[in-house]
């Protein structure tokens, strides 16, 4: 008798689990029902809100830096697909000066397949289950904080670098049928699979039953990329092609928003050339500048991955050329800003311990180490993982013959955990993003905050400067000497 009634509870527990378990194209039905989205073709919404730099924050352990967005609007085309954004942007100088009006504008084309934007029209409620319904969705339940959503993933068409194709999963909220979260994935140099969540709540009703979220927040690496406040949507504008289309570039300027830049063609190929600046100390250029310094058994190299890999292995393969026979045993970061670092894949597949501030350390190895398979890079090919040491005020290289400081910036705005590379027989300092140096015909300019923080802490090191060699360009082209940096601070204008 047991036996029977466990059998008809086991038979019972089966045939009930799908009524729990919805298939894709019921709840992909159900929200576009419950979102007032039958039929929905194209939408636009405007409001005010924010976007937020990625990889450019002040800290290596904060939220990225928030550029305001007032008046901003978007309209998307599902059927193109197409999607143009707009709004007015405000952004604070990190050095304290007043406040530049400036313009956002995305223009995405159905030219344009690059996920990184088309994402943005895939991930809203709406595109996403225009998606779903396209592309084979799968659907199954899960409970997050207690709530219950029927979890929709699918498939884009678009395939990464890598030629995964691109995952999207949504989080429609058992309970009201509204879509409350979409994810995908996009590669970064620095992260690698990159996740990107972005979460819809607040909905309102618009006209003719139409709904949309009045509160959009899109969140990479755990903090706010993206934010908005939406105070009106309509769906199917009738004005759609007025909405969408931008403005004909001005007058003399190729291509168009969206397009290629008139001219096309390649770009260039990455190269980079050696300059001695000492005996054994070369000033790698090409892009961002490097500085490689010859010890008895290796050698240490400060900024080991500017701007991209590309950048990184050919500085690389140029320091290996200028002082062959010898491993690039470390690599000094300036600091953590993505467009010094995006190339760290190149110097890690090389095997160079990475030395940065005890601040950026953990970032580094979690962003490092992380799965590498959208976009395989050079980390990914070699199989090595990311080695990073930490240091705080001060750490010295040293053979016995060469000495090589690295020493910790104070007091600017600009980074938290900022190093500089010096030299104290050579009286050669390297740094990064205090201020550029001025090209060879440059008017005499103000000093900036940055000029000030450099010669405090040079005074406060006690560091006897001779020629200082900027990461950006023109440096070392045309060396600029402390005396004419101290010059400048006691007649401004004239540096």
């Amino acid at each position: 008798m047991t036996r029977h009634v466990l059998a008809a509870l086991i038979c019972t527990a089966l045939i009930a689990q799908p009524a729990l378990a919805q298939d894709a194209k019921t709840v992909i039905a159900n929200a576009s029902k419950a979102m007032g989205a039958d039929g929905v073709t194209s939408v636009t919404y405007y409001g005010s809100g924010a976007n937020y730099n990625l990889g450019q924050n002040n800290n290596a352990q904060g939220p990225w830096p928030r550029v305001n967005l007032n008046d901003y609007r978007r309209t998307i085309d599902f059927n193109a697909p197409a999607s143009r954004a707009t709004a007015v942007t405000w952004a604070a100088p990190p050095q304290g000066t007043p406040a530049a009006q400036g313009a956002f504008n995305q223009v995405i084309t159905p030219q344009n397949q690059q996920w990184a934007q088309q994402l943005e029209i895939w991930v809203t409620p709406w595109g996403f289950l225009k998606g779903a319904a396209a592309n084979n969705a799968t659907s199954r339940t899960q409970t997050v904080n207690g709530r219950r959503y029927h979890v929709v993933t699918w498939n884009a068409p678009i395939t990464s670098p890598g030629g995964q194709p691109y995952r999207v999963v949504g989080y429609v909220n058992a309970q009201t049928n509204l879509v409350d979260r979409v994810d995908t994935w996009v590669e970064n140099p620095v992260f690698g699979d990159l996740q990107v969540e972005t979460h819809y709540s607040h909905w309102r009703d618009g006209l003719n039953g139409f709904k949309f979220p009045s509160d959009i927040q899109q969140r990479r690496a755990g903090w706010p990329t993206f934010d908005a406040q939406i105070l009106s949507a309509e769906a199917n504008p009738p004005n759609l092609q007025a909405l969408i289309t931008p403005p004909p570039p001005p007058a003399g300027r190729g291509g168009g928003p969206g397009g290629a830049p008139g001219g096309g063609g390649q770009p260039p190929a990455v190269t980079a050339t050696a300059e001695k600046l000492a005996e054994g100390v070369y000033a790698i250029k090409g892009g961002y500048v490097a500085l490689a310094v010859e010890f008895n058994d290796h050698i240490v190299l400060f900024e080991p991955g500017p701007q991209n890999e590309a950048r990184a292995a050919a500085n690389i393969a140029e320091v290996k050329r200028v002082i062959p026979n010898k491993p690039i045993r470390y690599g000094v970061l300036s600091h953590h800003h993505f467009d010094h670092t995006s190339g760290l894949p190149a110097a890690v597949a090389e095997g160079i311990t990475l030395v940065t501030h005890e601040n950026n350390r953990l970032f580094f190895e979690r962003a490092l180490n992380s799965p590498r398979t959208l976009a395989p890079d050079a980390i990914a090919k070699s199989g090595r993982k990311a080695v990073v040491e930490g240091m705080r005020d001060r750490r010295v290289f040293t053979d016995g013959t060469r000495t090589l400081e690295i020493h910790e910036v104070k007091g600017l705005p600009h980074a938290d955990g900022l190093l500089m590379a010096y030299l104290p027989k050579e009286r050669i300092l390297a740094y990064a993003d205090m201020f550029n140096a001025p090209a060879p015909d440059a008017k005499p300019a103000p000093p900036t905050a940055g000029h000030v923080v450099m010669a405090a802490n040079v005074d406060r090191l006690k560091l006897d400067v001779d020629t200082l060699v900027s990461v950006h360009a023109p440096v070392p082209d045309r060396p600029l000497r402390m005396t004419e940096l101290r010059a400048g601070l006691k007649n401004p204008g004239t540096n």
